[in-house]
């Protein structure tokens, strides 16, 4: 059995630690600062880690990720799941998780967010997804469910059913990884933080306790190794508003502490929107002494004018760009979020009560690019013939252009009523392929060509 020995040793003139970790066959030195509940590290001044002789569970080096986040699950994103807001539909104030829970009180929040917990995503979806050749799921969680802090008004049952899921993922031979999506203040600002508005992260504690919602996830679920193979620190941390050296450390704390709990699990950085190769090469990687770690970037064409205004040839010669981009990078790389969608058309999907940027109806945007239609809101059936086809087209890009590195996550497995989110009903109208490594069309990376009919 592998033996883990901490040594701490008190400097009183600075109050740091030096501190040791050992772990099988890994071992740290680095500089750790005590907070509330634990500890974290400091950036590592030496570094020192042999390769574990025991493999992770998947051959992140060999094998390709292909997988599917559970968006909408255990955090609430009103464009994924419109009817849990539909009461609010016309104001109200409510327009994220964080409103709902306070809107509606602790016991009633509860029972409707327990009866969404064992409702939306369910054992026979883990076995579908494994069904279409899939290998991964991403499973967003916020930190309330794990380390909720004083005076919020997030309620918890989450866990029962993560661990569920976990079950079920093992049982259909699936990979996980733990996304840990909204933390204390907001990272981001963004609704699927949970909280909307202001981004605060970096204020107060709160960067302390998202250290100690990331230990208590791997405290709990990081030795099912054969499962859980990943644990994303943070998603999305915007870079708008964060001071980037504090994300840095917060990155190596997290992997500190996610690392000391089991040695055989990767641990995935998110870029906060910054260059995959010109900002972060260099950092975490293996030649700078740190191992199994992933990048996770998020590829979308639509929260732009000037990306709904591209034509579909365009967002296809955009895909394939990023191939190169991704391939080029010194770390593990995943795409962990990305779509069929060439619009922002789906409803609310720039916030409850918010329209679009492709037909003008977003305060602030510039243009009319075209007319929503049925991709605003309804079924993959119900779709336009001309935007099944681009679409079609547009995905096998992505696919092509993705693996050129670890691999894919789409966004998301399933959404109430926007169709081209929606990888589940995609794949059974034929518009993802199946196998997932099988093409309808000609290699579109490899001409500058247009290949869609019609364009």
């Amino acid at each position: 059995m592998p033996i883990l020995v901490l040594i701490f040793v008190h400097d009183n003139h600075n109050g740091i630690h030096q501190s040791t970790y050992y772990r099988g066959s890994l071992f740290v030195t680095g500089r750790s600062k005590t907070i509330v509940g634990g500890f974290h590290f400091w950036k590592e001044q030496e570094l020192t880690i042999s390769r574990n002789k025991r493999q992770l569970s998947f051959d992140y080096n060999g094998s390709k990720v292909r997988g599917v986040n559970l968006g909408g699950w255990f955090v609430l994103e009103p464009w994924i799941t419109p009817s849990i807001f539909s009461q609010w539909a016309n104001g109200g104030g409510v327009v994220d998780e964080y409103t709902y829970t306070q809107a509606l009180g602790p016991t009633e929040a509860f029972n409707r967010l327990n009866q969404h917990w064992a409702t939306w995503i369910t054992q026979a979806d883990f076995q579908e997804i494994a069904s279409f050749g899939l290998n991964h799921v991403r499973i967003p969680i916020g930190y309330w469910a794990v380390n909720p802090q004083p005076g919020d008004p997030y309620v918890q049952g989450q866990l029962t059913y993560l661990d569920q899921a976990i079950g079920w993922a093992r049982s259909a031979g699936l990979k996980v990884m733990l996304d840990l999506h909204g933390a204390p203040g907001s990272q981001n600002g963004f609704d699927n933080s949970g909280r909307y508005g202001s981004i605060n992260w970096q204020s107060g504690d709160n960067v302390a306790q998202t250290v100690i919602a990331i230990k208590a996830l791997s405290d709990r679920y990081a030795s099912q190794t054969d499962v859980v193979t990943a644990i994303e620190l943070l998603n999305e941390p915007a870079n708008w508003g964060n001071d980037m050296s504090q994300v840095k450390q917060f990155y190596y704390d997290g992997w500190g502490n996610v690392r000391t709990d089991n040695a055989y699990t990767a641990v995935v950085i998110h870029d906060a929107f910054l260059d995959i190769q010109s900002y972060w090469n260099g950092f975490m990687n293996i030649a700078s002494g740190v191992n199994d770690v992933i990048l996770d970037t998020h590829i979308y064409q639509i929260f732009s004018d000037a990306e709904v205004a591209m034509k579909p040839c365009q967002h296809v010669q955009t895909a394939c760009a990023a191939g190169p981009k991704v391939a080029g990078t010194d770390k593990w790389l995943v795409v962990g979020e990305w779509t069929g969608a060439q619009t922002d058309c789906a409803k609310w999907l720039n916030g409850l009560g918010k329209g679009a940027r492709y037909d003008g109806t977003l305060a602030g945007s510039t243009g009319y690019y075209g007319d929503c239609q049925t991709k605003y809101e309804g079924t993959v059936d119900g779709l336009l013939a001309v935007d099944k086809t681009n679409l079609a087209y547009y995905v096998e890009a992505q696919l092509d252009a993705y693996e050129q590195h670890s691999g894919w996550i789409f966004w998301a497995w399933k959404t109430e009523s926007a169709p081209e989110w929606h990888f589940q009903n995609l794949t059974r109208a034929g518009l993802i392929p199946q196998p997932l490594t099988s093409r309808k069309f000609a290699p579109q990376c490899q001409t500058s060509a247009c290949l869609i009919p019609g364009n």
